[in-house]
């Protein structure tokens, strides 16, 4: 028999890059002589991530309906037959046994056409409310692996897998990294430490929050690890100093987390289910500039079983101090949060939606 062939789609963002690389790589472990193609959208940053993590990749013609008028939109009806033909042209050339999606525009036109030819596909929701695409896909795909219960609301009950989603997987054990962090940074190990995530580029309003509680934290005798994000580092790098450091980027996830007591984070799919990993107490401050509030969403499913602690961007002025006093000054809150959030981990995430894959395989595949 011939080696496998896998499609791979999905991006626009790291959140449906990451887990689709994790997969890929994963798949090629268990099967080293596949073949993969990865799909995704002309002008976006799969176009470079996936070569980088060793992939061939194909870009669509694809982008997404602008809520505002855009002229863009008159391009879209264009950009989805365009989509759907060069769809048809990959898969007659690679001719995949099964497709994998894991949300972005691109993953729509291609796994809708696959779907259409028969070829087995499954796809990959990395949020607690389905994205547009794997909704719209859904009804069609053989199985869907979800990273939070109840889903479904969304997808029908029956393809439903609760799988998780794909994490590094040098994050699964760093309470033997703890020396090494304090060092690699630099740290007092006397102090505790909170760790700020904003996301690669940043976050406007969790950087405010921090730069106007900066003597606050100090009087706490807390030191600071701070990812302010590339946009705003310029901005923020003033401060560093008497216990505050600040970083546009962190390339040592592994040994932030390491490093951390409390941790202040966007709620963004992949960053919770990481966070959860890491078992450490959380406060999330969700952004409420993302497609129907997706992050709240995520943040509530945590904070709901007491596994962390949920304040939204308007409540920030009013509650942040409050709780924050609370956490530090209560090892009870520490240690449930901790214990709480370390219960919803799926450590072996992407080797359970590759055991789906290959069921699927053996199941539809002669």
């Amino acid at each position: 028999m011939r080696p496998y062939n896998f499609i791979i789609s999905g991006g626009g963002t790291g959140g449906h890059i990451y887990p689709a690389v994790a997969i890929a790589n994963e798949l090629k472990l268990r099967y080293p002589e596949a073949k993969f193609l990865f799909v995704g959208a002309k002008d976006r940053m799969e176009m470079e991530k996936v070569p980088q993590s060793g992939y061939n990749i194909k870009g669509l013609w694809i982008s997404g309906l602008q809520r505002s008028f855009s002229l863009n939109n008159l391009l879209f009806p264009f950009k989805l037959i365009s989509s759907f033909l060069d769809s048809k042209k990959i898969l007659k050339s690679f001719k995949p046994d099964l497709v994998v999606g894991t949300g972005g525009y691109a993953s729509a036109p291609l796994l809708k056409m696959a779907s259409i030819k028969g070829i087995p596909c499954i796809i990959q929701e990395q949020n607690s409310y389905a994205g547009i695409t794997n909704k719209w896909l859904s009804k069609k795909v053989n199985k869907i692996c979800v990273a939070y219960e109840k889903m479904e609301r969304y997808f029908p009950s029956e393809k439903i897998c609760y799988t998780g989603n794909p994490v590094r997987q040098d994050l699964i054990d760093i309470s033997n990294k703890r020396d090494q962090a304090i060092s690699y940074f630099n740290l007092n190990s006397t102090k505790k430490t909170l760790l700020i995530l904003g996301g690669s580029l940043g976050a406007k309003r969790i950087n405010q929050l921090i730069n106007s509680h900066l003597s606050f934290f100090l009087k706490l005798n807390i030191q600071i690890l701070w990812q302010c994000g590339s946009y705003y580092y310029e901005t923020y790098r003033k401060n560093e100093g008497d216990g505050i450091q600040v970083h546009s980027f962190l390339n040592r996830m592994d040994l932030a987390y390491a490093a951390s007591d409390f941790i202040i984070s966007r709620a963004g799919a992949l960053s919770v289910s990481e966070l959860c990993l890491v078992g450490k107490p959380v406060i999330f401050i969700p952004s409420p500039n993302v497609s129907e509030d997706h992050q709240t969403k995520n943040a509530k499913s945590i904070s709901t079983k007491n596994a962390a602690i949920l304040i939204k961007e308007e409540d920030l002025d009013e509650q942040f101090k409050n709780e924050f006093n609370q956490l530090i000054n209560s090892k009870n809150l520490q240690s449930k949060l901790s214990k709480n959030i370390k219960s919803l981990a799926k450590p072996n995430a992407t080797k359970d939606i590759v055991d789906e894959i290959k069921k699927l395989l053996k199941e539809t595949v002669s």
